[in-house]
């Protein structure tokens, strides 16, 4: 999908999922999963393909320490904004999420989130942006993939479990669970979604292997 043009022409339908109950609960369960047992800050946490900063925004009040990265200048514009009117602390970087070592965000991030980006690459964007997660990423990190399988249908091209696995595969799939995300009528007939939550986790095994 090409984001610069959906931005340019004021077309950017993921945002209303800010808006959609069923959805809203389902990320924030899935985010009480991660900080069960802690007190915030959390630590780190990297929001891929951020947007307009939407859920960075909700991590940061959370108390985690949100860097968003987007290639999209416009929607960066609008995540500034987003970030100013919340009064929250969150980083944004302009850069590729297949090359987030050249976006000079650092590592050592506990909780990815990618609510969008990694179903719309080509299978080599899939795993140059495995390898960059990987590498930027803490030991006992947490992936959070939101995930629409692949399919004939226009604007998002979506992807397998397979695509997953092949794109981390220093990475263990701990859970697959829908999202909730629900569309007005004529999306849901024109996309046909049924999309899915992938949660990953780092591989121990992978990590000793690989010292």
């Amino acid at each position: 999908m090409n984001y610069r043009l959906a931005y340019a022409i004021g077309f950017h339908p993921w945002e209303d999922a800010a808006a959609d109950p069923p959805f809203v609960a389902k990320a924030a369960q899935m985010f009480d999963r991660e900080e069960l047992g802690r007190q915030p800050p959390y630590g780190r946490a990297l929001d891929l393909g951020t947007g307009s900063g939407i859920w960075g925004i909700e991590l940061a009040k959370r108390g985690w320490q949100v860097t968003g990265v987007d290639l999209v200048e416009k929607a960066l514009r609008r995540a500034h904004d987003r970030v100013r009117s919340a009064s929250v602390e969150m980083k944004l970087v302009r850069g590729d999420v297949t090359a987030l070592g050249r976006a000079g965000i650092g590592d050592g991030f506990r909780l990815i989130l990618d609510t969008g980006a990694f179903h719309g690459l080509q299978p080599e964007e899939q795993i140059a942006m495995g390898q960059e997660v990987t590498a930027v990423s803490a030991p006992d990190a947490t992936v959070l993939l939101f995930v629409w399988p692949r399919r004939i249908r226009p604007l998002i091209r979506g992807a397998y479990r397979s695509d997953v696995e092949a794109a981390f595969p220093a990475w263990e799939i701990t859970d697959v669970e829908p999202s909730h995300f629900s569309l007005p009528i004529l999306l849901e007939v024109i996309l046909r979604p049924d999309e899915k939550w992938y949660r990953l986790r780092r591989k121990l095994s992978f990590e000793l292997i690989n010292r």
